[in-house]
């Protein structure tokens, strides 16, 4: 007697992936962002922009990409669906409304633009074409950072009593873009400081008022190496930011203070390969003390991934870029 094997019938449902583009061929896209895009499984690159066009061959044949330009409106008609902007401060206006009227969804490198006019023209021309804007505030993507928020929201600290963030690097001055105003819109506010004020706004809600300074307090050149503000939170409690470029040791964290406890987020934007840490610590309990080892940029290009091809909500928008160069500009007012 033959006995006949049932057949087993294997389907294989491919996962459609996000296609890519890539605008500006510098360091920051090179050594973090590319590489990390080649871990997340469901994207894929497929056109590379540089105004140099040997840097946009190099950089697309680097990382398995499909398509090279060195011109910006030949470069929007290729395939692909979301367009990475890492180019100079004052080119993200130009670029994000032509990608926006070329139905391109944006994630945009912070800050937005190199003032609040541009941030609003930028955000019109992507309702008008009916796609994203989303800014590449890395900590609003930390599941560490989260897990912090909804502590907040759960009234698990009570009433927020102040909150501050400090981002401090070294930065000599140099021929890095960042270093010429009309490229930048600033130094180091503009730069390191719109992260802290989203992550200020993240966690203690929109700004009332707001006093800064900015100096040059090492580094003399064209822009400000240092910055700093206190602010004044709608709904009660204050916050203080501050970042320079002229610290070769510091300690970079947020410390946020409640009625009933504090916790404290370290690591989650510099020292690569070491742990981001959350401490909670509340009144009558012991210090709690959590980690996580994973790259920043793989939580961003996850989340953008879904919010494009699940039609997520994007966590950090560009109204949240408006706001926060409206502050830095109130604090640029006072330091003429």
């Amino acid at each position: 007697m033959n006995t006949i094997k049932p057949r087993i019938k294997i389907t294989s449902r491919l996962q459609r992936k996000l296609k890519w583009g890539v605008s500006g061929c510098g360091s920051f896209a090179e050594n973090s962002f590319l590489p990390s895009l080649q871990l997340v499984k469901r994207s894929k690159l497929i056109s590379v922009y540089s105004h140099d066009l040997d840097r946009a061959l190099f950089i697309c044949s680097k990382f398995g990409g499909q398509h090279a330009f060195n011109n910006f409106e030949d470069f929007l008609k290729s395939d692909f669906e979301i367009l990475y902007i890492s180019s100079t401060n004052a080119e993200h206006h130009r670029q994000v409304i032509l990608a926006a009227n070329a139905g391109k969804h944006i994630l945009c490198e912070r800050p937005m633009a190199i003032n609040s006019a541009q941030a609003r023209e930028m955000i019109e021309a992507c309702k008008k074409n009916n796609v994203l804007l989303i800014l590449n505030h890395m900590h609003r993507f930390h599941p560490l950072v989260n897990k912090a928020k909804e502590l907040i929201n759960n009234q698990i600290i009570g009433k927020i009593v102040s909150i501050s963030a400090s981002y401090n690097i070294d930065l000599a001055p140099n021929e890095n873009f960042r270093f010429v105003k009309s490229l930048s819109g600033g130094g180091v506010l503009i730069d390191l400081g719109s992260q802290m004020i989203d992550m200020l706004r993240f966690f203690g809600g929109e700004i009332s008022g707001v006093k800064g300074y900015k100096d040059n307090v090492v580094y003399k050149s064209e822009v400000e190496d240092f910055a700093s503000a206190i602010v004044k939170f709608e709904k009660g409690g204050y916050g203080y930011f501050n970042v320079s470029y002229n610290a070769k040791k510091a300690f970079n964290r947020v410390e946020i203070i409640g009625c009933k406890g504090s916790i404290s987020i370290e690591n989650f934007i510099v020292r690569k390969n070491k742990p981001a840490k959350l401490i909670i610590d509340l009144s009558g309990e012991g210090k709690k003390v959590f980690m996580k080892r994973s790259g920043r940029l793989t939580f961003v290009q996850k989340a953008v991934q879904k919010i494009i091809l699940k039609n997520a909500p994007p966590p950090v928008t560009g109204e949240d870029g408006l706001k926060n160069l409206e502050i830095i500009e109130e604090i640029e007012r006072q330091c003429p």
